[in-house]
């Protein structure tokens, strides 16, 4: 199992952080769009509790970020350098 402390989790907790940060949104409000407590975010964003793919995809949703980019920066950081985007796309 992936630990909440792989470089991968962070980049997407952090992804999703800056987006709710830069657009003015409270952990309260979203925790409220998402129908949870406030703590349910600060304890996603904090490494307390880990977030699954379905929240992943609903609060990247609330906050109107490209999920498939957070993960594409995944997937890129993972592949080997030798290997171009280009090659991936036939």
């Amino acid at each position: 199992m992936a630990s909440i402390y792989s470089y991968e989790y962070q980049l997407v907790i952090n992804a999703l952080r800056k987006a709710r940060i830069e657009k003015g949104i409270t952990q309260k409000s979203l925790a409220q769009a998402l129908d949870r407590p406030q703590s349910f975010i600060a304890k996603i964003e904090n490494g307390e509790r880990r977030l699954d793919v379905v929240e992943f995809v609903h609060i990247a949703h609330l906050l109107s970020v490209d999920h498939g980019l957070i993960l594409g920066k995944i997937l890129f950081k993972k592949l080997p350098n030798k290997l171009k985007r280009s090659e991936l796309i036939k």
